[in-house]
């Protein structure tokens, strides 16, 4: 297996080792260093792979686009099989199969699958072929695939693909499979993150899926998959302590680099639609959350850059109506890239120092005219009006049950009309508020999350009594045998300026 190193790739690559495994064959897992190596095939590591006496190597969450690297290992006598998602090109790569459904000349309907979910096909139809070729039997059992969906709802949930359809089928069961612990990786991200509930989409996305992550960004590449991938419980709580050291590691680097990205636009006056934000020894294990957290900021489409020598490597997030994906496949195409691709969402390059500026007009040029030179304004929808007094633990109830949320299902949003701040404070490493809104008797307990320096934050920190309307999601916070309801905040405004 060559894996990626995010959380599609790695639980793509364990879910691929584990059934490799369960119908007795022999595999083993390569994940490339992402400082030393970069993203995706390279050819000394699959020519390494090759006089190392393996015969077939399959890219997972990358691959389709490795023309060069595909094309030395074919000749070097490696057989290849892609299991990728990321959009493609007329050209395939050098390979006995790829398996995308974003080929272009594919008719799936699955198109947005993550990496895991392609993968997980792949397992299902790999099972049959053996079924029917009478593989199994005796003391060589057929795997229950089931057991396996937790891995597949981890990496559809980080992945940030549109949990609907298939997508949403597989997070719904493989939570039900995540909650009964049986995966001995995750059973231990669990217990580090101080997780007792049975989880869902946010500790999915926040708190498993940031230290899976960890490995990769700035520690070892492979540390993910092989968390995900051990049945010794021993070395998955090492496994997961070490990952969240590095998780805080990574919060420290993250926070530098956003600060220096945050001063270079303060100085630019009049933001243009696309923004390209670039500086020397910016950690690129770092950068792909940075862009978002600046996309948080500014609502337009923005790529940070870390430049390493005479080259840069970056990562990309994008708004809805400018496809990043096929912008930086077609930069690339126009040999301004030495590599890049991705999704309409999100993509990641790297380029040359001296035609960085070049990439940046190229992708301001392909933005403006896909967004017409205007970047829509922000918006929040409103599912409803909602005093204190109805957010009830019975209406969170009906809430969660349908769920799971994410893009394409989002999380119902209700506003609080007129509430007064009774209490705020800061909380935790990350900038959170806390606090407890009122509207006469009624009170709700409520949370900002990373707050505490925007206006948001200044508002509910300020305690004024000056009614506030509060717009935010319901949740059931659980917490030692306890549970109460409390409103996850995404925005608010002076009460006296309207809903």
């Amino acid at each position: 297996m060559f894996g990626d190193y995010d959380v599609d790739g790695a639980t793509s690559t364990a879910l691929l080792l584990r059934f490799i495994r369960a119908v007795g064959g022999r595999v083993r897992a390569y994940i490339p260093d992402r400082q030393k190596e970069g993203y995706g095939p390279n050819a000394a590591a699959l020519i390494g792979l090759r006089q190392a006496g393996v015969a077939l190597a399959i890219t997972v969450d990358c691959g389709i686009t490795a023309f060069e690297p595909l094309q030395a290992a074919q000749d070097a006598g490696l057989d290849m099989i892609v299991v990728d998602h990321h959009v493609a090109e007329p050209r395939l790569p050098a390979a006995y199969a790829v398996i995308n459904p974003n080929r272009l000349d594919e008719t799936s309907p699955h198109r947005n699958l993550a990496a895991v979910g392609v993968a997980f096909l792949l397992v299902i139809a790999a099972n049959r072929a053996l079924r029917q070729a009478g593989w199994f039997g005796g003391d060589r059992p057929e795997p229950d695939l089931m057991q396996w969906l937790d891995l597949v709802a981890l990496g559809t949930i980080c992945d940030m693909v549109p949990l609907t359809g298939l997508n949403r089928a597989l997070v719904v069961q493989g939570l039900k499979i995540m909650a009964q612990r049986r995966n001995k990786g995750l059973a231990a991200l669990a217990d580090i993150a101080r997780v007792a509930e049975a989880p869902g989409t946010f500790h999915s996305g926040f708190l498993f899926g940031p230290r899976v992550n960890a490995g990769g960004r700035i520690g070892a590449s492979d540390l993910g998959t092989r968390l995900l991938s051990t049945e010794d419980a021993a070395e998955a709580a090492m496994l997961a302590e070490k990952l969240d050291f590095l998780n805080a590691e990574r919060r420290a680097i993250e926070a530098s680099v956003l600060d220096q990205a945050l001063r270079q636009i303060e100085t630019m006056g009049e933001l243009p639609p696309f923004l390209l934000l670039a500086g020397e020894g910016w950690h690129p294990g770092v950068i792909g959350i940075v862009a978002s957290r600046v996309l948080e900021r500014v609502h337009r489409p923005v790529f940070i850059v870390g430049i390493d020598g005479e080259t840069g490597k970056g990562s990309g997030r994008s708004i809805r109506g400018f496809d990043m994906g096929s912008a930086v496949i077609a930069a690339r195409q126009a040999g301004l890239l030495i590599n890049g691709g991705g999704h309409a969402m999100a993509a990641g390059l790297t380029v040359a120092r001296e035609q960085i500026e070049r990439v940046r007009q190229f992708l301001l040029e392909r933005v403006m005219g896909s967004l017409g030179g205007q970047v829509p304004a922000p918006s929040l929808g409103i599912d409803g009006p909602l005093m204190p007094g109805a957010a009830t633990l019975d209406l969170c109830g009906h809430i969660e049950r349908i769920g799971p949320f994410g893009i394409g299902n989002p999380e119902p949003r209700f506003v609080l009309p007129a509430v007064r701040v009774e209490y705020a404070d800061r909380v935790g490493e990350g900038g959170h508020i806390r606090c407890v809104l009122s509207a006469g008797a009624a009170r709700i307990n409520a949370i900002a999350f990373r707050a505490a320096d925007n206006a948001i934050g200044r508002a509910l920190l300020a305690r004024d009594g000056l009614p506030l309307h509060v717009a935010g999601a319901l949740r059931i916070n659980r917490w030692r045998g306890k549970s109460d309801v409390q409103m996850q905040i995404d925005d608010a405004a002076p009460a006296g300026l309207g809903a």
